[in-house]
């Protein structure tokens, strides 16, 4: 009977948590509490323009993956308590080296891209090898590389080209077996299929005439999708997941328990590098040149939707779903903006917004998750 009074009394030592709180730390809350507003907003303001129809639906989707994609890359990494300054400095500089490689120095395309990757990748894991060595903060280094990169990404032009933007990919592109991998379209025929049924637009006039409106799903949205499935696979299902909450939760603490935490490290900082190549060989393709001034600001986008979506700035805490969410919030307000005949610049006031709200709540978020007051 003692024993049994023993066993049911209440041990002070543990801490119950509500339900209520073990709902506020999921990473993803945040997320999705914003798309919901976001699009019951938008439904309510410029449901009738157009946003929700096919076209619409692409457009912002569109940019919505470009968001994710970099996104994604952003999260792990500030997940395992790091930041990349340099993401939109290696877009600029990814773009930049396709167009020389495959337009001025006639490489095929395929080599092109490959050769690209291989550079981008080695320079993310520059990054990351100079941050577990130096003991720096990743927020110098990798500020240091945003204005090398960029440099270099107008210097290389001008010497070879004597101008910023090249272009002619397209061209160089035609015939080439992985360029559609980026650039390319997939479920043509299905889109074609709704058009004649009438369920999507139709072109009326021109040359497009009866041709839909929406001829496929672009690949920057399929590569969106596949690194987010990966991602969220990486993170939640595996041992290297466990390793990258381990490194940034206390990095230290997770070296005693054998987690190689300067591998994992580094290894985030080259995924990073990867997500931003894979944007920026996708938006070439999609323009058929490559300009100086390509990718400003990302880094900063990117760092935003991973924030909405849950993660911690002190790292050891996030989703990607969160970070695809925050990406799609994004997507539709900066679509949405237009769509409402907003003046768009006020999308930047937004991400200030978003941001500070974002980080006050990540921070009641800690609290909880800490206990402190």
């Amino acid at each position: 009977m003692a024993q049994s009074s023993t066993a049911s009394a209440r041990d002070e030592r543990i801490k119950e948590v509500s339900s209520l709180r073990k709902a506020l730390i999921r990473p993803e809350l945040g997320g999705m509490c914003g798309t919901v507003i976001v699009f019951a907003l938008f439904a309510a303001f410029a449901g009738s323009s157009g946003m929700f129809n096919a076209q619409g639906i692409m457009n912002w989707g569109t940019v919505s993956a470009q968001f994710a994609i970099i996104a994604v890359g952003a999260c792990l990494l500030m997940i395992s308590g790091e930041f990349d300054l340099s993401i939109g400095s290696m877009i600029g500089f990814a773009g930049m080296l396709i167009a020389i490689f495959g337009v001025t120095l006639g490489i095929p395309m395929w080599a092109a891209i490959l050769l690209t990757f291989v550079i981008c990748l080695a320079l993310g894991a520059l990054n990351g090898f100079i941050v577990v060595r130096t003991g720096l903060p990743s927020f110098i280094v990798t500020l240091a590389f945003l204005f090398i990169l960029r440099g270099f990404t107008i210097f290389l032009p001008q010497l070879i080209e004597r101008k910023t933007i090249i272009g002619g990919i397209r061209e160089a592109a035609e015939g080439d077996w992985l360029a559609p991998v980026f650039g390319g379209k997939v479920l043509t025929g299905l889109f074609t299929w709704l058009g004649n049924q009438g369920i999507i637009s139709t072109f009326e006039r021109g040359n497009l005439a009866g041709q839909p409106v929406v001829d496929g799903i672009p690949m920057l949205v399929v590569w969106a999708f596949g690194l987010i499935i990966a991602g969220h696979f990486l993170l939640t299902r595996t041992r290297f997941g466990n390793w990258i909450f381990a490194s940034g939760g206390d990095a230290q603490a997770a070296r005693y328990v054998g987690v190689p935490v300067a591998r994992v490290k580094i290894a985030m900082f080259m995924f990073t590098a990867f997500c931003a190549t894979i944007f920026a060989v996708c938006q070439v393709m999609e323009f058929g040149s490559a300009g100086a001034d390509r990718g400003l600001l990302k880094e900063f986008e990117a760092i935003i939707a991973v924030v909405i979506g849950g993660a911690l700035l002190t790292g050891g805490y996030g989703s990607v779903i969160g970070a695809a969410l925050g990406a799609l919030i994004f997507g539709v307000v900066q679509q949405g903006l237009f769509f409402a005949g907003v003046e768009s610049s006020l999308f930047r006031v937004f991400l200030g917004v978003i941001l500070l709200f974002a980080v006050i709540l990540n921070t009641y978020i800690r609290r909880i998750i800490t206990g402190e007051r």
